[in-house]
């Protein structure tokens, strides 16, 4: 499916996606610091300047000048290069964002390694039908939405569009971790009170979208049972080119288990010197014989 796309108006009704405007690759660095800072011709001369006297490009020159600092600099680029990084002045990007937030960081790059594998797994299986990707724990506290909400940015940083789902009705996270409104979400949906309005656009990244919790139900695990979940997620695998699903503990029921075997594919996470190994070979035994396709174990770290 096309970036350009526009998804019918079926359970959710009509998005935008995209904020239009000018290709910013096609502006230099220069053009894009000077209208950030709003830069006068005399700046722009002194940098012109400092640039030939030391031979630096110049958005080291502006920095050296005091005219710009490195997130100007860094944002200038994202935008030229149409990558998504936090912008200093977003106060509702989460902390657990770095791949927003330190994009050259060595927690980023660990998950772009991740994507990596991710994307050469997929393009191994490229004649099996395209899945929604359920994240699963055994335990509260293991890193498992950190880890979805991460993934989720680093794949829509490569341009394609990006669906996350907060499944976990228990202890839902991830609309505080991106900072978008929870009055509305799956639960509208999978209740039958309509999917008008449930899909949030993420601040900062146009092509990455969220469906939060909404309201936490008194009844989550038939909820996730529902032919509703199931219908929900064949659509959004059709509108959207990766779709990313978090989960709740399994240790803290059986829905975790139910999501991905809705999804059809999982990948476990669990947290160095904390997980038992006992409880992630039992996890992975038990998503293999629910023919989920397991797409391998991440041991979080951070």
């Amino acid at each position: 499916m096309g970036k350009a796309d526009t998804p019918p108006d079926t359970i959710f009704g009509q998005f935008q996606t995209g904020s239009g405007g000018e290709p910013h690759g096609t502006r230099s660095i220069g053009e894009l610091i000077q209208d950030a800072k709003h830069l006068s011709p005399e700046d722009l001369e002194k940098i012109a300047e400092y640039q030939r006297a030391h031979g630096l490009r110049f958005g080291e020159a502006a920095i050296a000048l005091g005219l710009a600092t490195a997130e100007d600099v860094l944002q200038a680029l994202s935008q030229q290069f149409n990558y998504a990084v936090g912008k200093p002045d977003q106060q509702s990007i989460s902390d657990e964002l770095v791949t927003l937030v330190q994009p050259f960081g060595h927690q980023a790059e660990a998950f772009r390694a991740m994507r990596s594998q991710f994307l050469l797994r997929a393009r191994a299986d490229a004649g099996a039908p395209r899945m929604p990707m359920a994240v699963v724990s055994t335990r509260p506290g293991d890193g498992k939405s950190f880890f979805c909400a991460n993934l989720a940015v680093s794949l829509a940083q490569l341009g394609g569009r990006v669906l996350l789902i907060d499944a976990d009705l228990r202890g839902p996270r991830l609309h505080h971790v991106f900072g978008v409104d929870n009055s509305k979400g799956l639960t509208n949906v999978l209740s039958g009170r309509g999917g008008r309005g449930v899909i949030k656009s993420v601040h900062g990244i146009d092509n990455l979208f969220l469906i939060p919790v909404g309201v936490q139900p008194p009844n989550p695990l038939e909820l996730v049972e529902s032919t509703a979940f199931g219908l929900l997620l064949r659509e959004v695998t059709v509108k959207f080119d990766h779709v990313v699903v978090d989960t709740p503990a399994i240790s803290l029921g059986v829905d975790g288990m139910v999501v991905a075997s809705r999804c059809g594919s999982a990948l476990v996470v669990g947290r160095k010197n904390t997980s038992r190994m006992a409880e992630l070979r039992d996890l992975t035994a038990r998503l293999q014989s629910a023919q989920t396709r397991l797409l391998g174990v991440v041991m979080n770290e951070f």
